[in-house]
């Protein structure tokens, strides 16, 4: 036997509207309305549209123009390779310093956080 309940028929919520207006606003339908969620492709079934997942960081910093030309001539695969292996490198490092100066574990989180923070100012994500 299956059951639904509905937010809206709940007495002394603290639930009001729905997720859309409450979240984006009143334009949340008109906005629901000019983006298509599914795309036909010829006769065939209608295909998802994925999501558009760009760098933010993209030419920003100064070395951001020196990680493009590289990750250009190498190639992305390789790129991201070496990227994650020096990310890796440097995490240990950080944790190396850690140990030496006896910081905990949550001082190591903020400086390996405080490492993004920069690496991002300077380009290096880019």
């Amino acid at each position: 036997m299956a059951t639904s309940i509905s937010a809206s028929g709940c007495v002394g919520s603290s639930f009001y509207g729905s997720w859309g207006t409450s979240i984006v606003g009143d334009d949340y339908a008109t906005l629901a309305k000019s983006v298509p969620s599914q795309v036909r492709m010829g006769r065939g079934k209608p295909v998802r549209l994925q999501p558009m997942m760009k760098n933010v960081n993209e030419g920003k910093g100064i070395f951001a123009p020196l990680v493009v030309v590289t990750r250009n001539i190498i190639g992305k695969k390789r790129f991201n390779q070496l990227r994650g292996k020096a990310i890796a490198l440097h995490s240990q490092v950080i944790t190396e310093f850690c140990k030496s100066i006896g910081a905990d574990a949550k001082q190591r989180q903020g400086l390996i956080r405080l490492a993004k923070k920069n690496g991002e100012w300077l380009g290096f994500l880019a």
